[in-house]
């Protein structure tokens, strides 16, 4: 009977664990739809990461209710953090929640643009 040699190592290293991947996981199905990412990007670049839901209508072109359905589940998320100031809430971007995807993407997959280049 004939040997047949693997055509590659196994992979052994490197692996995600369970928790992290399940906490990644709900981090990338909240930022899974354009609107949100939008939002999020928004928000990232007003002064001090923050802005009032107020703000948030017109650049999406959405209504008020909807904008904050998508605020929520970003919070949900733990991306945003809120903070109710008279009538309007404002929220602000939580840096750590976003360096934890970034540093997920960085060591376990090439850039979009690299691997759309390929």
């Amino acid at each position: 009977m004939k040997k047949f040699s693997p055509c590659c190592s196994p992979v052994l290293q490197g692996s995600l664990p369970k928790s992290d991947a399940e906490e990644l996981a709900a981090l990338f199905k909240a930022l899974g739809d354009p609107v949100r990412l939008r939002l999020l990007s928004f928000i990232a670049e007003q002064p001090e990461s923050e802005a009032c839901v107020c703000y948030l209508t017109e650049p999406t072109g959405l209504s008020q209710p909807t904008v904050s359905h998508h605020l929520k589940l970003l919070h949900d998320a733990g991306l945003l953090e809120r903070e109710k100031r008279g009538a309007w809430v404002f929220y602000r971007v939580v840096p750590e929640r976003l360096e934890a995807i970034r540093a997920a993407l960085v060591t376990r997959a090439p850039r979009v643009r690299e691997a759309k280049r390929a």
